[in-house]
């Protein structure tokens, strides 16, 4: 019995009409069923019609038709209030869902190491706001990024630096920190023994510091795959640095106890290619902006 209360429910739902309720803003907004017909390029009659239709679907009243001109009753005044963001609504689902703006191709450049925790939720996102535009991911390091951006092969792109370059914008500021295997002893060992990316932009600091603290070093493994300096890091045959927050499931941060110098922050900078300021890119670097605020605050304090 309750199921079927529940559907005779359903069944006595009415649904608005939503060129109805257009004529009715209509009507409203040029002061007569003539001059909204004329907006509408429709007749006088078949706004007319419309909207008889609207007040027997609602059994209400929705024009005083009582004086020379027309105007809006209470309840029509009321329902007037739905209408606008009735159609509010519907018009923006549908300018994104079929707007040229809202569709095409956007290049998004990172570097392997910032890819996680962030990126997938925000391009998951980003889908359900433009669902008809595609993003390309490409993991670069941030040389390669800023390269391919010069070039104007991309959209956009993240950067990890200490310092912002002309037309970017830094997202946060975030440590870098030492990472080894889980439970691993690595770290002890002197020469310490490092996993390298040839061209990572955290190297040149990495063996400054080491140097700095008169800490013999070498390379164990050194590769351009992060995959291969992620395998070499969790077997325990050597120790890496990343931003804080990004270690991989299989590392962990090494409790040095200070044996190990500090290696200092980084920027996550932002580019956007000039002229390249579509709604979807804007959309896209909104979301990035949003990713990372307040992380690097959170993070230095937790330091």
């Amino acid at each position: 019995m309750f199921i079927m209360n529940r559907i005779k429910g359903l069944d006595m739902r009415r649904n608005l009409d939503l060129a109805a309720l257009r004529a009715l803003a209509a009507i409203a907004d040029f002061g007569g069923v003539t001059r909204a017909a004329h907006v509408l390029n429709l007749t006088q009659s078949a706004v007319s019609m419309q909207i008889k239709r609207l007040e027997d679907a609602l059994d209400l009243t929705l024009l005083d038709r009582s004086g020379r001109g027309v105007s809006l009753t209470g309840e029509g005044e009321q329902l007037l209030a739905y209408a606008r963001r009735i159609l509010a609504l519907n018009d923006e689902a549908v300018e994104r869902l079929t707007d040229s703006d809202f569709e095409g191709e956007i290049v998004i450049i990172v570097p392997h190491d910032i890819v996680y925790p962030h990126i997938p939720q925000v391009l998951r996102h980003f889908q359900t706001m433009f669902p008809r535009m595609q993003v390309q991911l490409q993991a670069r390091n941030t040389r390669k990024a800023k390269e391919a951006y010069l070039n104007g092969d991309c959209d956009l792109i993240l950067t990890t630096e200490q310092h912002c370059g002309p037309g970017g914008e830094t997202l946060t500021r975030l440590p870098l920190i030492w990472i080894g295997a889980p439970g691993g002893q690595a770290w002890r060992q002197r020469p310490l023994r490092l996993a390298l990316g040839r061209y990572c932009a955290f190297r040149p600091g990495i063996v400054a510091a080491l140097d700095r603290a008169g800490i013999s070093w070498e390379a164990a493994v050194e590769s351009d795959s992060d995959r291969t300096l992620e395998a070499a890091v969790s077997c325990d045959m050597a120790i890496h640095a990343l931003l804080a927050g990004t270690e991989p499931p299989h590392a962990e941060r090494i409790a040095h106890g200070g044996a190990l110098p500090d290696l200092g922050s980084h920027l996550v900078n932002l580019y956007i290619r000039p002229g390249s300021a579509s709604p979807g890119v804007l959309a896209l670097a909104d979301l990035l902006r949003k990713a990372w605020d307040g992380e690097g605050v959170a993070i230095a304090a937790a330091e």
